[in-house]
């Protein structure tokens, strides 16, 4: 495959140096990225800092024609970036392709959405008005889990606010956020967009670059912390959208039958690499056997194997650290509880494992405390559901969840005493542009989606005249 290559300031240029690309569907390289230097990564922020007057300035119909001639380059490049996606991320060809869509979908979205100026105030004293505008140069982080979903979540918003952007991709998933740079080239103004990519490792410059006004991250929470100290001396303004460790709870009158796939798609999509994917799942004793014995029907029927195979449902673990990790967890799960099926797919060169299910496990133990972020479920039994309420909302996430009951209105009650940031009843992974996404506690700060995350890309601005 060609070499893909760096934006910065509207030009198509090398890294100073190249690095792997690694397959995880068979654990070997299959193509090469550029790194970034340091001075690479100064020439992309010079750039956007440039860029911004001429670009906050234009017009809203403007950058709106931009974010719908990006969409309409990605509909028309959508199976060069599907695959290439599926490659370096592993995930099946449809799952690619549905992200790619998604990719094109929001960028439509938000062009579709206004910053209009708000009267509060008009009397004989005073007018007051408030405005929305941008804030300067936004570093945009993404993970290796959904990268191109990632840059739709965060770059159209930026854009439109009327930031100037520089993003860096994951540096075990560069590659079509790359491309998609490559792609859109003629479609921005100089230095508007800007992308570069390292090996994880030159992260805090932009975290910590004076000239930068905004992060917005996406990882772990451990991670999240050290972007938050660092842009701490410049009181960068930050959207954090970190770890979770969703709990589903089930309760007594719910349906086995009708619950079990669900769940099993919500807790299991992306090869559980989903930062709000059921991570622990709470089932009332009563059924719990039978929910059990369901969700370990459908993890053996799954197929797992390389995302470019037409019938794959679940392709591998994106890189080795974290195969590695959900190995030890499954270790964890084996030591403190039963494992029923799946694990390691042991003939293979990639980081293959299969949909695993644990019970008779309980919290205090790895598996349930941490969050996996890969396909392992541990299923836990309840008996009492204030009990299991006080269970949820003792860790330290606090992303997502979701109640699991015949009885909506019920359901809803405990849904309420969860705390999280969103809390679905009888579903899961409801994402929707239009509603806004963020966590609570250890899970991040600020949201994504709709009004409320392109605010967060701008600055309020009251104008208050004397009359």
């Amino acid at each position: 495959m060609p070499n893909v290559r760096f934006l910065i300031d509207g030009t198509l240029v090398d890294g100073e140096s190249n690095m792997p690309v690694v397959n995880p569907a068979t654990g070997a390289p299959f193509a090469t990225a550029p790194r970034a230097s340091p001075a690479q990564v100064e020439r992309a922020v010079a750039a956007a800092v440039q860029a911004h007057p001429d670009w906050s300035g234009r017009p809203l119909a403007e950058r709106r024609a931009v974010l719908l001639r990006i969409a309409d380059i990605i509909d028309a490049n959508r199976d060069e970036l599907t695959r290439l996606l599926t490659m370096e991320q592993g995930k099946p060809l449809a799952e690619a392709g549905f992200e790619v869509m998604i990719c094109a979908m929001m960028c439509r979205i938000v062009a579709g959405l206004d910053l209009p100026g708000v009267l509060l105030e008009d009397n004989d004293n005073r007018r007051v008005d408030a405005y929305r505008r941008s804030l300067g140069v936004v570093a945009v982080i993404t993970p290796w889990n959904v990268p191109l979903a990632m840059f739709a979540n965060k770059v159209p918003a930026a854009l439109l606010a009327g930031n100037t952007v520089v993003l860096k991709p994951a540096g075990t998933t560069p590659l079509s956020s790359l491309r998609l740079g490559e792609l859109i080239v003629d479609a921005v103004p100089p230095g508007v967009v800007n992308v570069i990519a390292d090996a994880n490792d030159l992260g805090d410059l932009l975290t910590a670059h004076p000239n930068i006004r905004k992060i917005s991250f996406t990882g772990s929470t451990a991670t999240g912390r050290r972007v938050m100290a660092s842009a701490a001396p410049t009181l960068k303004r930050l959207t954090l959208e970190l770890g979770g460790n969703d709990a589903g709870i089930v309760l007594d009158d719910a349906s086995p039958a009708t619950v079990a796939p669900l769940i099993f798609q919500s807790a299991f999509a992306n090869s559980g690499q989903i930062c709000a994917a059921v991570k622990r799942l709470y089932v009332h004793e009563s059924i719990y056997d039978d929910l059990v014995t369901r969700l370990t029907e459908l993890a053996s029927a799954a197929i797992v194997g390389d995302g470019l195979a037409a019938d794959t449902q679940f392709g591998p673990v994106q890189n080795k650290a974290q195969f590695e990790r959900v190995k030890a967890l499954i270790e964890d799960g084996r030591a403190h509880g039963t494992v029923l099926t799946g694990g390691v797919v042991s003939d293979s060169a990639g980081y293959f494992i299969r949909p695993t299910i644990v019970r008779d496990i309980t919290d205090g133990t790895r598996l349930v405390d941490e969050e996996q972020f890969g396909p392992v479920l541990p299923v836990i039994k309840f008996s009492d559901v204030q009990d299991v309420i006080r269970r949820v909302n003792s860790s330290a996430y606090g992303l997502g969840g979701s109640v699991w009951s015949s009885d909506r209105l019920r359901a809803a009650e405990i849904a309420r005493q969860l705390e999280c940031g969103t809390v679905w009843v009888n579903k899961h992974l409801d994402l929707d542009p239009h509603i806004p996404f963020g966590g609570a506690k250890s899970s991040g700060i600020g949201v994504e989606f709709a009004e409320e995350g392109l605010h967060e890309f701008t600055q309020l601005q009251i104008i208050n005249v004397a009359k």
